[in-house]
């Protein structure tokens, strides 16, 4: 057994269901301060956060990830328990082997490969870790991060290590993420007997035209790196139960996910300007995700790149699609970031797994990455 594989079974062995670690961050840390890192573990809250470095020069290249989980749901769904790590036909089965606890063991070997190959490297190392990504993302990467921000710790390449693959290791890799904007709207109507509408106002088909006015808009036509942003009602809610009465309210939930094409105040906007030309009264309040990212072809794609060729003999694909990712609060400060890490095929499904080859071989692309970014020569 391969040192990434081991790791990566120790790892996953750990129920650390969000916001739970179990311990997985204090495992990793010893290894880091075994090979010369100062490890200093940032809680907040209840979320379990660790920041490491080794070395003071830049440029800094911080690996981040998370070791929190998505809940297995129920186990007898599940060909073996999800949290005993089970190697079948080649494939490491259990919760968290793909998204994302094989990266980060990935990514922790390749540390610990290349520090012993070259101890006195220059610029630095990192790691930032948090068991608060599948969740509300609060008190996790945007935490740390601002945490450094205010003693002047500039992160120069961020390799996060999210599934990013799609049919091979190394297809698709993450240059950026759409922002994602939630809106919360309540449609008052009046309450009253099917049989007298006159007396009552249906919520629904009051506001009919404005939620079919708003599912049609065209936001916008995307860009060279993103996909037009795409509007989505999630949830839908209006009735008391009975098969009588016209329901006084309506409750929807929507989703933007947009490109840099817009921002969050001019989405407002237009979706007001929608819901104002309605005859109805209604209240609506929003909640950011993140913003969208993009990092533009340089030297941490060029790095990427040239390690998934080397390693995997394949040309990758610059991708933006897909959900949000901790990576929304590293790009802000100015930090290149890029996702890159196993196959999503089977991330937060039952029997999630993920080829045993696949985190070797991603050992190698993280380690070529470290070299071709801190080291010169490389």
């Amino acid at each position: 057994m391969s040192p990434t594989l081991e790791l990566a079974c120790e790892l996953v062995r750990r129920p650390s269901v969000t916001p739970e670690d179990q311990g997985c961050q204090e495992l990793i840390a010893e290894r880091l301060a075994a090979i010369g890192f100062t490890v200093e573990p940032m809680p907040f809250g209840e979320v379990t956060n660790l920041w490491a470095r080794r070395g003071s020069e830049g440029p800094l290249l911080c690996l981040a990830g998370h070791t929190d989980v998505v809940p297995a749901g129920p186990l007898d769904l599940w060909d073996s328990d999800p949290f005993d790590p089970v190697i079948r036909d080649g494939m490491l089965h259990g919760r968290g082997a793909a998204d994302m606890k094989g990266s980060v063991a990935a990514m922790v070997t390749a540390v610990e490969s290349f520090v012993a190959a070259h101890p006195d490297h220059p610029g630095s190392l990192a790691f930032l870790l948090t068991s608060d990504e599948e969740g509300p993302a609060v008190n996790g990467t945007a935490k740390v991060i601002e945490r450094l921000q205010q003693r002047g710790e500039h992160i120069d390449y961020a390799l996060v290590g999210e599934p990013s693959s799609r049919e091979q290791l190394g297809d698709s890799i993450k240059n950026g993420r759409r922002g994602s904007l939630s809106g919360f709207l309540t449609i008052h109507g009046k309450q009253g007997h099917v049989a007298y509408p006159h007396l009552a106002k249906n919520p629904f088909h009051a506001a009919a035209d404005a939620l079919a006015a708003l599912c049609a808009v065209v936001w916008d036509q995307g860009n060279a790196y993103f996909p037009p942003t795409s509007f989505q009602i999630a949830n839908l809610n209006m009735g008391t139960g009975a098969e009588n009465v016209i329901p006084g309210q309506l409750e929807a939930q929507f989703n933007l996910r947009f490109s840099t094409e817009l921002d969050p105040e001019t989405i407002k906007r237009r979706v007001r300007a929608i819901l104002d030309q309605g005859d109805f009264d209604y209240e609506l309040s929003w909640r950011l995700s993140g913003h969208p990212f993009l990092t533009t072809p340089g030297e941490l794609v060029d790095a990427a790149r040239s390690a998934i060729r080397e390693v995997c003999g394949i040309e990758t694909e610059l991708s933006t699609s897909g959900g949000t990712s901790d990576g929304r609060f590293i790009a802000p400060t100015g930090a290149q970031v890029l996702e890159l890490g196993p196959l999503n095929a089977t991330i937060h499904q039952v029997d999630e797994c993920v080829a045993v080859a696949d985190l070797d071989q991603l050992h190698r692309i993280y380690g070529r990455m470290i070299e071709r970014l801190l080291l010169p020569a490389a």
